[in-house]
Parts: C-alpha cells; structure tokens; sequence
C-alpha cells in the first residue's frame, strides 16, 4: 500500500489545525493552509521539493500578513463602550450637595451617590459636573 504525497500533507494539514482547535494559536492554522497547498502541488505532480517550497512560502506569507493584522485589531479598543465605561466622561446634575465625603448627583436618567475628586470642592444643587471615574456605586465627579 502506497499512499500518495498529497494525502501525507492532508494528514499533516489536519495534524497542524487539532493544536489549532485546542491551543487557539493561529500560527498553526496558517502552517495548516500551507500544508493544504503543498497537497494541491502534489496532487497536480509536483515534486517535492515544489511541495516543500510551496509550504514554506504560503506559510510565512500568511504569518507575515495575517498575523500583524491580527495583532493589531487585539491591541484596539472597543468602538462601544457600555457598563460604566459608558458613564466616564458624562454629564450630571447634582441633586444634593456634592463634597469631598458625599453627595447625590442625576446621571443618565439614574440617582447616583457622589464623592468629588478633590476633596477640597463642593457642588451645589442644580450646578452640573463631569463624571471622571465610578468606583463601586459611587461617581467621582468634578
């Protein structure tokens, strides 16, 4: 029994995406779709040293192009923020007197507890402020 050079690089292909599947490292992936086309290479009757070439070269382009890419859409911030990110940044109107030690504010429709940033100033009611951070359920705000 002799099996032809193709169905070795479908073996090798489905070898390289079981790590893929179980490590989630791309890197294999793209070692895989290499494998892949050195299979089409054998099966069209190319050499091996053609089918080993081809491996190589579609494998490092695809690390070379992709993974770049990949790394650079990782490193982005979400373009949504939601929770209490959602929340830094905006405005309220303080409904009772904010200080360094409490207060109450109205922030996107909600009554929060608020505390200033610096504990030296203070807010009256009705005066608006710009939310900085939340820390648990209170607001921090100046």
């Amino acid at each position: 029994m002799d099996i032809e050079a193709w169905v070795w690089w479908l073996i090798g292909a489905v070898g390289l995406g079981i790590p893929l599947v179980i490590t989630a490292m791309p890197e294999f992936g793209m070692f895989a779709v290499g494998a892949g086309a050195a299979a089409v290479v054998a099966g069209l009757g190319g050499g091996i040293v053609s089918q080993f070439l081809v491996f190589v070269i579609v494998s490092v382009a695809l690390i070379a192009v992709v993974r770049p890419i990949a790394n650079r859409h990782r490193a982005q911030q979400p373009q949504l923020a939601t929770g209490i990110d959602a929340l830094k940044g905006r405005q309220a109107v303080v409904l009772e007197r904010v200080d360094g030690s409490g207060g109450r504010i109205k922030l996107a429709g909600e009554i929060w507890s608020a505390r200033t940033l610096d504990a030296g100033q203070s807010f009256d009611a009705g005066q608006q402020v710009d939310v900085v951070e939340i820390e648990g359920a209170t607001a921090i705000v100046m």
